[in-house]
């Protein structure tokens, strides 16, 4: 998971010397962004079905391969094309690392464990995360992109060897996959309206991602500098309260984690759209992180609950629906920002806060007893 925190932000930090070495106007540098979640995209679809049939070990094994593969041509390849093929394959090893490891985590865990494990795997997220730029930050002046890049290949490729004397468990349907059940849970509605609150929550994590620092420069005077320092607030946030949720989810109620969360993520919205200095910016962003924290891990271990013998391929849909989410929500805003202007911003946090939570409360649990009985 750390490996994925890593694959996920390695691009948005060196992509201004990418863009710098290559001279790379705006369209030149987003042609090669975009090949980063296509990759995730298709990574995320694929490795369900191929964990409930051959097992975890091998493809976790082959998906960090892929992504430490993809760091060193992003550090050696001096072509476009080869750079592009490069990103894919670190956004495609990256988002089977993402799936397979919760799927593991749900798989290995039982039922009172599993929201509190996925909480606690979530941190390690937000150490790749936290690292990739505190790397750099701290190696630029010493050594390029390139070499800290391909430090961190090499590095991965250690941990390989490591893994491969780990016991794994076995498949679960070593004799045949069951393919007809598989595919209709694709229409399963628990499943879907899952996915869905993990589609508006994806879409929150992209949008605050990638348009809070617009959001600042054309609503307040912080310095560009420090406006791209606050959103490590928001990963910090996110990553210390999972830190925490690792061991509350054990005794607390999932529902009432997550109704204070989204109490937390209110404030925290509300309190960015009057926040205009650095202080009160970082700490509206570190809310916002700790409201957001529990829905991933809460999610993904109801999944795991309820398709116990389909884990890999319900968490593989659910999570295609989840990033399909963070396209779609980023994409729309940048009509959103034209009509209305970028400082409609945390407005459409809280429009996108508001529909997660139709979803969950007035749909999921007062109409769905499975979920009631998780209570």
């Amino acid at each position: 998971m750390t490996f994925f925190g890593i694959a996920f932000i390695v691009m948005g930090s060196v992509l201004p010397s990418v863009t710098a070495k290559y001279s790379l106007d705006t369209v030149g540098a987003s042609s090669l962004v975009t090949f980063l979640p296509i990759g995730v995209l298709l990574g995320s679809l694929i490795f369900g079905p191929i964990v409930d049939r051959f097992g975890y070990k091998n493809l976790l094994l082959t998906s960090a391969f892929i992504t430490a593969l993809g760091l060193g041509g992003l550090s050696y390849f001096d072509h476009l094309d080869a750079l592009r093929f490069s990103i894919f394959l670190i956004g495609f090893g990256g988002g089977i690392l993402n799936g397979e490891t919760n799927a593991l985590v749900a798989d290995i865990y039982d039922d009172h464990e599993r929201s509190a494990k996925l909480s606690l795997l979530g941190v390690f997220y937000g150490i790749g995360a936290l690292g990739v730029p505190l790397l750099l930050g701290m190696l630029s002046k010493l050594y390029s992109y390139e070499v800290i890049v391909r430090g961190t290949a090499v590095f991965m490729l250690l941990c390989i060897i490591f893994i491969a004397f780990v016991r794994f468990p076995k498949p679960k349907h070593a004799q045949g996959f069951p393919i007809k059940k598989a595919l209709s849970l694709v229409k399963e509605p628990l499943l879907l309206l899952l996915s869905l609150i993990l589609f508006f929550q994806s879409g929150l994590e992209g949008l605050l991602n990638n348009w809070t620092t617009s959001y600042l420069t054309a609503s307040t005077t912080i310095s560009h500098d420090n406006i791209v320092f606050t959103l490590t607030f928001l990963v910090l946030g996110i990553t210390l309260s999972r830190l925490v949720l690792a061991f509350l989810l054990q005794t607390a109620k999932p529902y009432n984690v997550l109704s204070i969360g989204m109490i937390i993520l209110l404030v925290g919205s509300i309190l960015l759209y009057y926040s205009k200095n650095f202080t009160l910016v970082s700490f509206s962003l570190f809310l916002i992180g700790v409201g957001m924290a529990g829905v991933f891990p809460i999610m993904l271990g109801f999944i795991g609950n309820y398709y116990k013998e389909t884990t890999g391929t319900a968490i593989s849909i659910a999570l295609f629906i989840a990033l399909c989410g963070n396209s779609l929500l980023n994409y729309s805003m940048g009509y959103v920002s034209k009509v209305f202007e970028i400082k409609i911003f945390p407005i459409l946090l809280l429009l996108i806060l508001g529909l997660q939570a139709i979803v969950l409360y007035s749909v999921v649990r007062y109409r769905n007893p499975k979920l009631n009985n998780n209570d």
